[in-house]
């Protein structure tokens, strides 16, 4: 995973990015109308029901436009919100208010619907051992934002990138030649290279299981569109030798049966990639 320093860099430079993009040479709306020095009051209210996450990207949002603005939060990232709840105030110039809100409002309403798809499955996998992981299955440009929404969610973050851990998957298998090959040449390339990468292997059946056990040094295995039996046989084989990790079109109804089966994580793509976001306002008071 990437580290504190590396989380940050990335926030900020989606928020640079956000604004470069929307803001441009101005916001020439707020600039005809409103005067430079016209100050305002605003509330951030939840038109919808599920868990809140953004309110802290939200307040780096503000500091980012005008260090100035003053906020007071009310309801903190991870709580579950209803219709009509205020979540904070924000108060200042009223054209810092309204540069900064589309921003605020476009993030906090993906990162509160993927936390509160995520809170579903773990809320679905209590009691068991098993974890809920996120994918790479992001919004491009701002996949920092969607893996801290899970995190909000109950759920744990995958690799952040193709940079942070090695995963051996079909097309890689099939390209280096096998399971055995695609593991020799990378453990080869980690060392050749002086890189601590743990590495993640995919089998497709309970024979490339086996396989992959011969070799050392696997983190983990991805147990890959098994289904109930095949994937209480391969935990049997894998034994505690290293992590498992099911996916392949997990949903809600099929997560705690696959969690009944003794996987460590499972991962699902759904968490990022097939969410509706949720509805706020950020209202002039």
């Amino acid at each position: 995973m990437i580290s504190k320093d590396q989380f940050e860099k990335e926030i900020n430079l989606i928020i640079t990015n956000a604004l470069r993009e929307d803001v441009g040479d101005g916001d020439h709306s707020s600039l005809a109308c409103i005067p430079a020095t016209a100050t305002g009051k605003a509330k951030l209210l939840v038109k919808d029901t599920g868990i809140l996450a953004g309110v802290d990207f939200a307040l780096r949002v503000f500091e980012k436009v005008d260090p100035n603005l003053k906020t007071e939060v009310l309801i903190k990232d991870g709580s579950q919100v209803k219709h009509r709840d205020i979540v904070f105030y924000v108060e200042g110039s009223s054209q810092s208010i309204l540069k900064a809100e589309r921003l605020v409002l476009n993030a906090m309403q993906r990162m509160s619907a993927i936390a509160t798809k995520t809170r579903q499955f773990a809320d679905k996998l209590e009691g068991t051992k098993t974890k809920i992981l996120d994918t790479r299955k992001t919004t491009p440009g701002i996949r920092a934002l969607e893996k801290w929404a899970v995190k909000i969610g109950g759920g744990e973050n995958h690799r952040f990138g193709l940079y942070d851990m090695i995963m051996l998957k079909d097309n890689h298998i099939d390209f280096a030649g096998g399971i055995t090959q695609a593991i020799l040449k990378t453990k080869e390339y980690l060392r050749t290279n002086n890189l601590d990468l743990k590495i993640i292997v995919e089998a497709r059946d309970l024979n490339e299981i086996k396989e992959i056990l011969q070799s050392e040094g696997v983190y983990r295995i991805l147990i890959d569109n098994f289904n109930y039996e095949d994937t209480r046989k391969a935990v049997e084989l894998i034994n505690g030798k290293c992590q498992t990790e099911s996916s392949g079109g997990i949903t809600l109804e099929t997560a705690r049966p696959y969690a009944e089966c003794g996987v460590d994580y499972i991962s699902s793509g759904a968490l990022t990639h097939s969410v509706y976001n949720k509805d706020f306002s950020l209202k002039a008071i």
